[in-house]
Formats: structure tokens, C-alpha cells, sequence
């Protein structure tokens, strides 16, 4: 896996070259996440990709959308490329089997999927160089704002594999984890009606304050408070990163156990997840239990990893997933097509796509855009 993500990866890397590579996405992140036009595509790419559906779809593999909508968005902001470009297709292709190959054995000779992945990083690698050399080209560097790529060639201190680094790192969690993590929480709350009344209630009062046809914005997202219970409990339950890659580089102490320096130190987050000593009932889905009065717990959970090592494009996908969330329960009420359970291998996956029988709903709220 480490072979295959390179030596700039933001997982790997250490001391002041990660807190300046960090730094750089931190900066653009912080930007972003409520910037007008981010937002606006988002909430119009989510419809877009509903509309997709037609008014008379009957079934759809929920999964498969997921992932067309996060890896669209991650290109739009990453790079300034719309869905239709033939370029996105080729990443994306690229991409699938840069993936797979995190769980595969490093045998590296034609045909294995270790290779494929390897291959497959090189040609991404070689796409996104190409990119920043014509924009470095066009002089575009003097636009701010654009996207990620802007932001990076107007940093001095960064070399052309750490930018390509940077951008594949962002692609990967805004991809790969993020239509994971929408997925676990449309199949959740398809078992879990109180929850789905709940979180349409909220949805619908959103919609009532807007005026027909108009966007989402950033006050919207903060009034969206359920909405966040219902992602830190499917993330919890649902364990998209199950563990991380960790070694000790000083001695480290830890209760009674001393951890030597350069030893490998595999953290399995959902251990503590799972733990009911941390949770009530950990193996139940119930959102409400991050309500106010269970303030606190959000500490014992860390999908998103902690501390310096906090995934910084935590607060993107959080966005994208609910605004996605938003029109989906507005318009349509589901059930799974068939026990499309999720396994781990290690990574989440539904193997049969997330098959969801679709009904329009019979409310009003955000119909002007379908």
C-alpha cells in the first residue's frame, strides 16, 4: 500500500514535510468548504445525478451513483474538470485499479493487480503533470479560487510530485470514502425509520425557508444537525477506515505498555466503535444517540482519524453527503432490492451494488428541480 500511494503521501510522510504538505490542503479546505460556487455545485451535481434517474425509474444501484457523484465533485474542485470530459473518464479508470491494489499482494510482475495499481499510479501521476504543465502554460496560476491545482502551483515551496501527491491524496478520500460512507447511510436508514421521519422532518423545514428554485448556502448546512448524527453514527457503525498505518518514532508509553520506537503500531478503529463501554447497544443504529445530552461521545469515535493526522477533507464530504442527502429523502423513499449487506475486505463494499427500489414521494418540497 505504501509502495503504491508514494513517498509524498500525506499518511506517510513525517515532521515538517507533512505539516507543509497538510498545511497546503488545510488552507484550501478552509476556503471552500463554504464557498457559494463549491456549494452550489455540489447541491447541482447531487441533482443532476437524481435526475439521471428519470421520473419512472423503478430500481438503481444506489452504490454505483455514489461513486459517479463523489468522484465528479473531487474532479470539479480538484481539477476544473466537468463530468463530461474525456479526461474524467481515463482518471477514473485509472483510479479503480489504483485501489485495488491497496489490498493486494506486492507482487510486482504483468497481469498481478499489484502491478495494475502500480502502472495505474504512474499513468495518474503522468495525467495530473500534464495538467499543471499547460496550466503553468496558459499562465492560469494568477487565478485564485478556481480549484486545487491553482492553489498549489501558486505555493513556491512545492515540488511537482508533492503537487501531484496532494491531489491524489484528496481524490482518494473524496472518492473512495465518501461514496462508502453515503452508501452505509442510505442502507442504514433503510432499517431504521424513526431515524428517516426524523431526518426528512429536518429536510423539510430547510426547504420551507427557502424560496422556490433557490440553492442551498452555508447557513443551510449548519441548521442540518440530525443530518450530522446520522453521519457520525454510520460512520461509527459502518467503519469506512478500519484502521490506519501507524509507527513509533520515539519510544511510547501507553498505560501500563511501552511501545519501542520503530514499531509498527496498527490502531483498529473499530474496536473502540464497537465497544460498549464507549456506546449503549453499540451494534444498533440509532443516530439519536448523538443528541445533545450524549455530548462527548463524538470523542471516542475517529473515522476521520485525530490530532495532526485528522483527515483534513473531513468537512468536504460531510457537505457533498448531505446536500445529496437533502434531495434524495425529499423526493424519493427507498427499499433494498435485495439483502445487499456490506462486507469488508478490508475495505467496504457492496458487492451487489446496493440495488434500491425506488418511489417518488408524494411531497412537493424540491420537486422544481426534477
Amino acid at each position: 500500500m505504501h509502495k503504491i500511494l508514494g513517498k509524498y503521501a500525506l499518511i506517510l510522510v513525517t515532521g515538517e514535510l507533512h505539516k507543509k504538505l497538510r498545511s497546503t490542503v488545510i488552507s484550501f479546505v478552509s476556503a471552500s468548504k463554504s464557498e457559494s460556487n463549491f456549494l452550489h455545485f455540489v447541491e447541482m451535481l447531487a441533482i443532476s445525478r437524481i435526475n439521471s434517474w428519470g421520473s419512472n425509474c423503478k430500481q438503481v444501484a444506489f452504490y454505483r451513483e455514489a461513486k459517479k457523484f463523489s468522484i465528479n465533485v473531487m474532479l470539479k474542485h480538484l481539477l476544473n474538470m466537468n463530468p463530461n470530459d474525456p479526461l474524467a473518464s481515463k482518471i477514473l479508470d485509472n483510479f479503480e485499479k489504483y485501489i485495488k491494489g491497496f489490498i493486494s499482494l506486492p507482487l510486482n510482475f504483468p497481469g498481478t493487480i499489484y502491478s495494475n495499481a502500480v502502472k495505474a499510479r504512474l499513468r495518474l501521476s503522468s495525467i495530473i503533470k500534464d495538467i499543471i504543465a499547460e496550466r503553468r502554460k496558459a499562465n492560469n496560476v494568477e487565478v485564485e479560487g478556481v480549484d486545487l491545482l491553482n492553489l498549489i502551483l501558486s505555493k513556491e515551496n512545492l515540488s511537482d510530485e508533492e503537487m501531484v501527491s496532494i491531489v491524489l491524496d484528496l481524490l482518494f478520500g473524496g472518492y473512495e470514502t465518501t461514496s462508502k460512507l453515503l452508501s452505509l447511510i442510505v442502507y442504514f436508514l433503510d432499517g431504521a425509520p424513526d431515524a428517516l421521519k426524523c431526518l426528512k422532518e429536518e429536510h423539510e423545514m430547510i426547504r420551507k425557508s427557502k424560496m422556490e428554485g433557490e440553492l442551498l448556502n452555508w447557513e443551510d448546512y449548519k441548521k442540518m444537525e440530525f443530518t450530522q448524527n446520522v453521519i457520525n453514527e454510520a460512520m461509527r457503525c459502518g467503519n469506512v477506515v478500519k484502521y490506519l498505518h501507524r509507527k513509533a518514532t520515539k519510544d511510547v508509553k501507553f498505560k501500563e505498555f511501552v511501545i519501542p520506537a520503530g514499531w509498527k503500531v496498527f490502531p483498529v478503529l473499530l474496536a473502540p466503535h464497537l465497544d460498549p463501554n464507549n456506546f449503549e447497544n453499540p451494534l444498533e443504529f440509532n443516530p439519536f444517540r448523538w443528541n445533545v445530552c450524549c455530548i462527548g461521545q463524538e470523542k471516542k469515535v475517529a473515522p476521520f482519524g485525530g490530532g495532526p493526522r485528522l483527515c483534513p477533507g473531513a468537512d468536504l464530504a460531510k457537505v457533498e453527503i448531505a446536500f445529496f442527502l437533502h434531495h434524495l429523502i425529499l423526493n424519493y423513499r427507498w427499499k433494498m432490492k435485495t439483502n445487499d449487506d456490506p462486507i469488508a475486505f478490508p475495505f467496504v463494499e457492496f458487492i451487489g451494488g446496493l440495488l434500491l427500489d425506488l418511489q417518488p414521494t408524494t411531497t412537493t418540497f424540491g420537486k422544481q428541480y426534477l
